[in-house]
């Protein structure tokens, strides 16, 4: 899908397409692109460009183009489309024709880039989460069945007062636990859905916040401008940081007793 060319008499040079076209990188949106774009079009319901059963049949073609896209995430390469918005774009017109065009009805590329890497920070996030506390249990359980056990506590790197091999196991795990509320504040800031915001200050057929899908808030006028939302993870590079420590103990020699 040529998103520019009704401008234009002749196809653009090739080495502007490499530089411009970002479907390379995008790709990896396609499952957040394609639950935004559900989203928009229960949206669409509530001030009457679509029809419940249109957005029914929009729905049921998203869903299976989603199930494609996890059994194949690959495939989404092989296309020239511009960038993922315009792939998912391409593939729903494919699947259900005309009626496909009617879902970009007031929505911007702008506001589906921030909304995309909105939702896919926050699947990171509670990736993140999970596998926190799925290591918080383990050091749990191991600080339970070895409550008995002695090692020395170190300061830097030198033997220092003795202290429960638990006890060294519970550390973490409060490490980890403030860890966990860094990315539980970033999933906060992450909850505020740019869909509906377009260019950047919204339109006039926006819905109320009364018959927006559930789950998702309403814009802000910037929230286009947030695409600086990985910046909210980011604080997860506190974790290879712990893992360093343990890292710097085995390599020195003198933790081989654990």
């Amino acid at each position: 899908m040529a998103l520019w060319g009704g401008r234009f008499t002749q196809a653009a040079d090739q080495r502007f397409k490499q530089f411009n076209d970002s479907l390379r990188f995008d790709y990896r949106l396609a499952e957040q692109d394609i639950v935004g774009s559900v989203a928009w079009s229960k949206a669409l319901v509530t001030v009457g460009v679509l029809s419940a059963a249109e957005q029914q049949q929009l729905e049921e073609a998203l869903n299976v183009l989603l199930e494609e896209v996890r059994a194949n995430p690959q495939q989404i390469l092989a296309s020239d489309a511009e960038d993922i918005h315009s792939w998912v774009e391409g593939k729903l017109i494919d699947k259900v024709g005309q009626l496909g065009k009617k879902l970009h009805t007031g929505r911007s590329r702008n506001d589906q880039v921030a909304t995309d890497l909105k939702l896919w920070c926050k699947d990171t996030v509670v990736e993140l989460l999970s596998a926190n506390r799925q290591l918080q249990s383990a050091l749990v359980e191991t600080a339970q069945q070895n409550q008995d056990a002695v090692m020395p506590g170190y300061t830097h790197l030198q033997r220092a007062q003795p202290v429960t091999f638990a006890h060294w196991c519970l550390a973490y795990v409060e490490m980890l636990a403030r860890d966990e509320s860094r990315l539980q504040d970033a999933l906060k800031r992450l909850d505020v859905s740019p869909l509906a915001a377009a260019r950047w200050r919204g339109r006039r057929m926006r819905s109320t916040a009364s018959s927006w899908p559930a789950g998702w808030a309403l814009p802000p006028p910037p929230a286009t401008a947030s695409t600086a939302c990985p910046i909210a993870i980011m604080c997860w590079s506190c974790f290879p940081m712990r893992l360093s420590v343990w890292c710097i103990c085995r390599a020195c020699g003198r933790s081989d007793f654990l």
